[in-house]
């Protein structure tokens, strides 16, 4: 019986101190050396080479604001685009990481755009304002074009998703479930900036609105 007690706590004893180590997904990001992570919940990155990387994401839809976007509006930008809908617990808790990352590239050529799942634009334009997030989202429900253009390149049913697109608008990185830190975004997010800016050639006469884009951001 003593044995078996002190197997008990003995086991116990590893989880509270497992429960208490550092993040280790954000440990190795903050190293730089981690490529692709699955956790023991479900949450997965994948960031995906240049060489590998499949055609551009082409789609178009309307805005939470009744305004029409398209992927053309990101042309020459690095995009993060957040699947979400308002009642998803993960993507509550995720909001304000999300809006972190986003107002620390502003002006650094990288724009985000949630795409909504379930929701009407009255409930997402809510959920903005209660939770802070103050770049706009794309309303996916009803509309199959929209669906399909992202079905081929994540599963849009597993919410939340973050896709990074590289400025040719195609998927760099993807993050599957809730987003742990800002910090995680960043670091995925920089590296395919900075190849961006390398391989524009420097009489490049691409132009793009920065971030916030002025049609695309929430009026402060």
């Amino acid at each position: 019986m003593r044995r078996i007690l002190s197997l008990a706590v003995t086991a116990a004893l590893a989880v509270t101190l497992a429960a208490c180590s550092a993040d280790p997904l954000a440990d190795q990001y903050r190293a730089g050396d981690n490529k692709g992570y699955i956790a023991a919940n479900g949450f997965q990155t994948q960031e995906i080479a240049p060489d590998q990387r499949g055609e551009a994401v082409e789609f178009s839809g309307s805005l939470d604001n009744g305004s029409a976007v398209s992927s053309a509006d990101f042309a020459g930008q690095v995009l993060v685009v957040n699947f979400w809908y308002a009642t998803c617990g993960p993507c509550i808790i995720e909001a304000p990481r999300l809006e972190q990352a986003y107002q620390s590239f502003e002006g650094q050529g990288v724009s985000f755009l949630g795409i909504n799942t379930y929701d009407q634009p009255a409930t997402a334009l809510s959920f903005a304002r209660d939770n802070g997030v103050s770049y706009s989202s794309v309303m996916a429900v009803g509309d199959a074009e929209l669906k399909l253009a992202f079905a081929e390149k994540t599963p849009i049913n597993a919410t939340p998703t973050t896709l990074v697109l590289d400025r040719q608008g195609r998927v760099a990185a993807r993050v599957i479930g809730e987003l742990p830190e800002a910090s995680i975004l960043d670091a995925m997010v920089r590296p395919v900036l900075a190849e961006s800016e390398l391989t524009l050639e420097p009489s490049s006469s691409t132009e793009y609105c920065g971030s916030p884009c002025p049609s695309l951001s929430r009026p402060g």
